[in-house]
């Protein structure tokens, strides 16, 4: 735990069987969530300055690629029929979101993270989870990945839905936490303690960097490889 919330939450929680440290495996997958300009600029209605999570974020891609860390970028986007009807409820809770159409600015990936176009694949949802209604769990299951870092935006919305979809799918989950971020400081903080306790490990940049930096790259033949202790 953190000690968000003090030790008597902490205890309790420990108490109850939460909190332990999840695996970590020998070919991780990083799933960069939403980090477009509708969220990452606060020039949108939707987003907010993520300027500090987008330069982790880059920092953390970049340090997987000599082990050839798979990276998959995920995106919000709407048709014209579904921004302007009724047809997806989230949208009447977070009417924002409709700035978010298929092929505008707003839901390009942020042109400062290192995304090799034809070589990271792009996710398009509806919804808040990367896994919901997406072949995301399949591609990575076809990727030989055993592990997910999750980084992106918001924290509290589409980062903690992906860790707990992540979890439910297979996947052990780490979540380096100068790598989310979120439109305000208390929903952020309360998703990654629950985040901790019951999804995954809340770690930090620089312990994501040494993981990564400690793999070798995959043989060719694409094969897993021993899940660590």
């Amino acid at each position: 735990m953190n000690g968000l919330y003090g030790d008597t939450a902490d205890l309790t929680y420990r108490r109850a069987g939460f909190g332990a440290p999840v695996r970590r495996g020998d070919r991780p997958a990083i799933v960069v969530v939403d980090l477009t300009r509708g969220f990452t600029e606060d020039s949108y209605p939707s987003g907010t300055d993520l300027t500090d999570v987008v330069a982790a974020t880059a920092r953390l891609i970049e340090a997987g690629r000599p082990a050839e860390v798979p990276v998959v970028f995920t995106a919000i986007a709407y048709t014209e029929a579904e921004a302007s009807g009724d047809a997806v409820p989230w949208l009447h809770k977070a009417p924002g979101l409709r700035v978010l159409l298929e092929g505008s600015e707003a839901v390009d990936v942020d042109p400062r993270l290192p995304r090799r176009p034809g070589h990271d694949p792009l996710v398009v949802k509806k919804g808040a989870s990367a896994f919901f209604g997406t072949h995301l769990a399949a591609a990575l299951t076809g990727l030989g990945c055993d592990t997910v870092l999750v980084c992106g935006a918001t924290t509290s919305g589409c980062v903690r839905a992906t860790a707990v979809d992540a979890v439910q799918s297979g996947f052990p989950v780490l979540v380096p936490r100068e790598c989310v971020g979120d439109r305000a400081a208390g929903p952020a903080d309360a998703a990654l303690f629950d985040i901790q306790a019951k999804y995954g490990d809340v770690i930090s940049l620089a312990d994501a960097v040494g993981y990564l930096g400690s793999l070798s790259a995959p043989t060719a033949s694409g094969g897993a490889r021993r899940t660590r202790p």
